[in-house]
């Protein structure tokens, strides 16, 4: 789902058509990758202009927010302020098919004399950058400088000269005719699908499964080996796509699959026919629709990902734990053996000869024969106390490891829960519930405090969830809720659920409590199915395809003297395999 060359082209066209011979008012870093330039357009509206070189998210689109910039602005900022402040766009231009996009603009310089400069924006993965660069294409300086040391290919420093790096046997679909079609594209022994991206400048393997598509053929198969008369159509049906581009007939659209985004493009995408397509009237509306949602969920993740650090070091730790502590509870299988040697010893060894080195006998607890090995140098007693000491001794681990390995699955279960709300947390307030679990239970230290804390103890009273549960309705208009966290899996199951509402969860595995509000009446079936499948989602099961899922009244819910947030125990159940998929349940913000 990456911007390419056509997308690219489409922002171009949008772009000539509101900003040629507008002038820059403002110019903004909000952040180090990213600048916000305001915009007077001819009829005097102004635009906000998002131009950003993240290596995750590179974008440009023409935008309605704002976004607070740093008290000091950054130096390229500034620069940049120096020369383009009511500048005027002369140019937006794409070179190709590139994924580069040229602003041509005229000022004036200290003396008061017109001049031209060139922002130019490479928006390509990891490489994105925004470069600034006088008229002779000198750079001045960019948004990310890049020596020899990051890049033998190009420097990106002041001074430098600017140029594109020359892409390796890659090709202008634009200026494609069928002899260099056929002789560069038709003879490669690799998938047609890979054979038009890797040969074509700007095109996406989207792209080329897409023109592979409109030609009936199957994007996997071997490029060689098609007959010319099938290569011919290929063409035909590659030159009537780029033919649409050169006349500008974009159709910005977002491809869905049970409402979650599949992919974006500028062109009517007939390779997803079986989708659910929404189309956009502009590019930006379409880019920024898409990438505001992406980039919620990419900022939840960046600042989520030292809790999954500290999760997922304390689930690994506590697994190894638990595995030990598992080896070493088999390891006192013996015992009841050693307690059985002990007594039959007691019982027949008055008969043995001293220096006897086995004692061989009836096992009175089943009629069989057993060998009992002795210790020569001992007398029968001796050998019995030595048996039975062992079973003491065994027993007397196997009562401990009872007990801690108990302790120690529940803090994994525990934790495990703690990864799946990482999972489903959508919001800020969501991360500082899971980060004030953390802390509360010693897997975090609590700032004020210098002491190291036991993992897995609690360490200050329970605090209320602050953030409100998911809340759906069911198709026969019932209201479903679900908890964020541990803490609101508390109160939703134990505080807001009354004795005759549905309690819905996730069987054997880590998930939120469902609850579902009856009003004291019998739920029809598809509100039991729907309430199970979001509690299939809302588990550590989500990315499976069927999950089972436990339901009962909530009055048969308990929870235990002692136990962790969220842990509950129930003995009356219904159960059901179900979906994960929760499309068509109707979410209440």
């Amino acid at each position: 789902m990456a911007l390419d060359g056509v997308v690219i082209s489409n922002v171009v066209h949008e772009l000539r058509e509101i900003l040629l011979n507008g002038r820059i008012n403002k110019i903004a870093q909000p952040e180090k990758d990213e600048l916000i330039l305001t915009i007077k357009g001819q009829a005097r509206e102004q635009y906000k202009l998002l131009l950003s070189s993240g290596a995750g998210l590179p974008l440009i689109y023409l935008t309605e927010n704002t976004k607070q910039s740093p008290m000091t602005a950054p130096n390229f900022c500034m620069l940049l302020r120096k020369h383009l402040s009511s500048a005027r766009i002369l140019d937006i231009y794409q070179p190709g098919l590139e994924r580069i996009i040229n602003m041509k603009i005229e000022h004036l310089d200290e003396l008061g004399d017109l001049r031209i400069k060139y922002l130019i924006i490479e928006l390509m993965g990891k490489h994105s950058n925004i470069i600034f660069c006088d008229e002779d294409m000198t750079i001045i300086d960019s948004i990310k400088r890049i020596n020899q040391f990051v890049s033998s290919v190009r420097e990106v420093l002041p001074g430098r000269p600017y140029f594109i790096p020359a892409t390796t046997e890659k090709y202008d679909p634009l200026t494609m005719d069928y002899e260099t079609f056929q002789a560069t594209i038709l003879r490669k022994p690799i998938p047609l699908g890979k054979a038009l991206y890797t040969t074509l400048t700007g095109i996406s393997p989207l792209l080329a499964n897409e023109i592979c598509c409109r030609a009936s053929l199957d994007a996997e198969l071997p490029a060689n080996t098609i007959s010319e008369s099938i290569g011919l159509h290929l063409f035909k049906n590659f030159d009537r796509f780029m033919e649409d581009i050169k006349a500008a007939a974009f159709t910005p659209n977002i491809v869905s699959k049970d409402g979650t985004p599949v992919e974006f493009s500028s062109v009517t995408l007939t390779c997803y026919a079986n989708h659910e397509v929404t189309p956009f009237k502009s590019v930006s509306s379409m880019l920024e629709t898409y990438y505001s949602s992406k980039d919620a969920v990419t900022r939840i993740r960046q600042k989520s990902a030292d809790l999954r650090k500290v999760v997922s070091n304390a689930i690994d730790r506590t697994s190894k734990k638990y595995d030990l502590q598992l080896k070493q509870l088999k390891d006192t299988d013996k015992r009841d053996k050693f307690k059985i040697y002990g007594e039959l010893i007691t019982t027949y060894g008055y008969g043995l000869e001293p220096g006897a080195k086995v004692l061989t006998t009836i096992n009175y607890y089943d009629n069989e024969e057993i060998s009992i090995p002795l210790d020569p140098t001992l007398t029968p007693m001796e050998n019995a106390k030595f048996y039975f000491e062992k079973y003491g001794k065994l027993k007397r681990t196997f009562d401990a490891l009872t007990n801690h390995i108990e302790e120690t699955k529940s803090e994994l279960l525990h934790l495990e829960s703690i990864r799946t709300s990482l999972d489903i947390a959508v919001q800020e307030e969501d991360l500082k519930e899971l980060k004030q679990e953390l802390m509360e239970y010693g897997y975090i230290k609590f700032k004020q405090e210098e002491k190291s804390r036991q993992p897995g103890k609690k360490q200050t009273p329970k605090k209320g969830s602050k953030s409100k549960p998911f809340h759906y309705i069911s198709s026969d208009g019932y209201h479903i809720y679900i908890g964020r966290n541990n803490f609101q899996n508390d109160e939703l199951t134990f505080q807001f659920a009354e004795g005759g509402d549905w309690w819905f969860h996730a069987k054997k595995i880590a998930g939120s409590h469902v609850i579902v509000k009856a009003g004291g009446n019998e739920l029809p079936d598809n509100t039991y199915e729907e309430a199970a499948r979001l509690a299939a989602y809302y588990s550590s099961a989500r990315d499976s395809k069927k999950v089972e899922i436990d339901y009962t009244l909530k009055k048969n819910v308990k929870k235990p003297a002692g136990g962790k947030p969220g842990f509950v125990v129930y003995y009356t159940n219904y159960s059901m395999v179900t979906e994960t998929d929760i499309s068509g349940i109707t979410q209440i913000e």
